[in-house]
């Protein structure tokens, strides 16, 4: 009976690493999605004469993130949207667990999350310490498209 236990015990630590250690997404490719976004200030994806301490304004934004290269678990590419075709630089890193992918762009940060092979949950954060003074927050369901 202990050998059991034992021998089950370590079946279900090897099921639990080997699942954790599963092929790394692919992400290359271009990726699209449309959603609201809060803003105070403005730049370049929110243009406008307000500043920082005016009230927030939720714009309507259309994204596009072309994942240029991937070794492993990291990723870069470009990004723009429908307001500014700025094709902004970042870097994302995929965690262990091939569904949490972090990064940053030139003034902000990204949570994503992988909800299928061709979908992504990407937030977008920045706070009013970078160039634009902004303070940007939007959660936006992404497609990629079909290669």
């Amino acid at each position: 009976m202990r050998r059991m236990i034992v021998a089950l015990a370590l079946l279900g630590a090897a099921a639990t690493s080997a699942h954790a250690q599963g092929a790394v997404p692919d992400l290359k490719g271009t990726w699209t999605g449309k959603g609201k976004v809060v803003v105070l200030g403005s730049g370049d994806h929110h243009p406008g004469t307000q500043a920082p301490t005016d009230p927030a304004r939720v714009r309507d934004l259309e994204t596009t993130h072309v994942v240029e290269g991937q070794d492993g678990r990291v990723a870069w590419g470009r990004s723009s949207s429908n307001v500014a075709d700025k094709k902004e630089p970042f870097a994302w890193a995929i965690a262990n667990d091939n569904k949490t992918i972090v990064g940053a762009d030139l003034d902000g940060y990204f949570r994503i999350t992988l909800l299928g092979r061709d979908r992504i949950e990407k937030c977008y954060v920045h706070n009013g310490l970078g160039p634009t003074k902004s303070v940007v927050a939007s959660c936006i369901t992404m497609t990629r498209a079909k290669r």
